[in-house]
């Protein structure tokens, strides 16, 4: 006798095509089903959008989304921080190998990687290198004939401090985290991406993408669904750009990934270690070309994880919520996809207006991280239930490993 089981996903009604939604038990703005409508009435998108349980409104498009397209892209559903994802590394330590006192293990990871932003972004900014040399400058001779190509058609995007930028973490939700797993293993954990030179391709092409529609006089659903035809020269210029952000995103992580655990290394207060003894890397702000329901489709993932059967991806939390190493399922319903963090709750602004300091202080206890009026909009309350946003997506991964911070840096 068999039982039947419900899915855990539901689907929303208003557009063109169905939305599947797995937000079950995860509260959702009303805005960001809304903008998910707005989506899903576009002519060429099909056969449906998926939306994940962190899911919330996002500049342009979702946060949370999931979008299949047939013979057009929309590049406000990827996003302007083109390439963001995750990278995680076991290492050899122990909880019992660190010390008494973290501040020098976040101090050294804080010396060895740039963040944040001063000055602007201009001269002297405190989150970029002044130079370029040795694993960097080797690095971007690797990534500047790209550059060069994008740069050919639209000379605007190459002002600004790109090279520099290799090997920095940024702002906002980015961050360095010591993490413990659920044997006591430490983990590094890293979350960041294309920095300033993705954001101008993502600004570019949306703003580009808008002018080709008053040109045509196309309606649309809301000037930010603008989206290039397949066969057109921009969209070659913005496959192409968006595929060379993604790979100075994934490098930019490898070269902070290597720079942290040389900085723990040398720093005197740890045994020596191995790393890598699990590796995962993940974009969540990306296009790719996949085939789903025997369609080849241009799927753009906007805050959402591919998951495929077996493949390995990355849920963090917040900073004092856990985070999770999971293994795809490769649930066709959600288009081989996860989500790619807790979500966003509330805006940044109303966080700064909701929290102190002192409920920032309570909420990180136990972690050594910034406790400043300056992270105030990226503590803990003001994303989702980690926990509720993993049950919502059970059908989607499995967990691997459950992983707790003790140190996280910020910029």
């Amino acid at each position: 006798m068999s039982t039947h089981v419900e899915p855990s996903h539901h689907e929303i009604h208003g557009g063109r095509v169905p939305i599947k939604a797995w937000t079950n038990g995860v509260p959702v703005e009303t805005e960001a089903y809304e903008q998910l409508r707005r989506l899903a009435l576009l002519p060429f998108v099909e056969p449906h959008v998926a939306v994940m349980p962190d899911v919330h409104v996002g500049i342009g498009a979702t946060v949370g989304s999931v979008v299949p397209t047939r013979g057009a892209i929309v590049p406000a559903a990827v996003g302007v921080d083109i390439g963001c994802g995750m990278m995680a590394v076991r290492t050899s330590l122990r909880a019992s190998d660190l010390p008494d006192s973290l501040a020098g293990l976040r101090t050294s990871i804080e010396r060895a990687v740039p963040v944040g932003r001063t000055n602007g972004g201009g001269k002297g900014d405190r989150g970029a290198f002044g130079s370029l040399r040795g694993a960097r400058a080797e690095a971007w001779a690797e990534l500047a004939p790209g550059f060069a190509r994008v740069c050919e058609a639209h000379p605007s995007l190459a002002r600004g401090n790109t090279e520099n930028h290799l090997g920095t973490l940024g702002t906002g939700n980015h961050f360095i985290e010591l993490c413990l797993d659920e044997s006591d293993d430490v983990w590094v954990m890293l979350h960041s991406g294309s920095r300033g030179v993705g954001n101008r391709i993502g600004s570019f092409f949306i703003a580009l993408a808008r002018r080709d529609m008053e040109r045509l006089d196309a309606r649309l659903p809301h000037q930010d669904l603008a989206y290039f035809r397949e066969g057109t020269q921009h969209f070659d210029e913005y496959v192409e750009a968006v595929g060379w952000a993604q790979r100075f995103a994934a490098e930019n992580r490898r070269l902070m990934m290597a720079a942290v655990i040389e900085a723990l290394r040398r720093g005197g207060e740890l045994p020596q270690f191995t790393a890598h003894l699990t590796a995962v890397e993940c974009h969540h702000n990306y296009v790719a070309f996949e085939r789903h329901f025997e369609l080849d489709l241009i799927v753009t993932r906007k805050g959402a994880v591919r998951a495929g059967a077996g493949e390995l991806g990355i849920i963090p939390g917040s900073m004092g919520a856990r985070s999770f190493i999971v293994r795809g399922k490769g649930n066709p319903e959600s288009l081989c996809s996860c989500s790619h963090g807790a979500g966003r709750r509330m805006s940044r602004t109303a966080a700064k207006r909701r929290f102190t300091l002192a409920d920032h202080v309570a909420a990180t206890e136990g972690v050594e991280c910034r406790k400043d009026a300056g992270v105030i909009d990226e503590t803990p309350g003001a994303y989702k239930d980690i926990d509720a946003v993993m049950a919502a997506q059970a059908e989607l991964v499995e967990v691997v490993h459950e992983l707790r911070q003790v140190v996280c840096v910020k910029g």
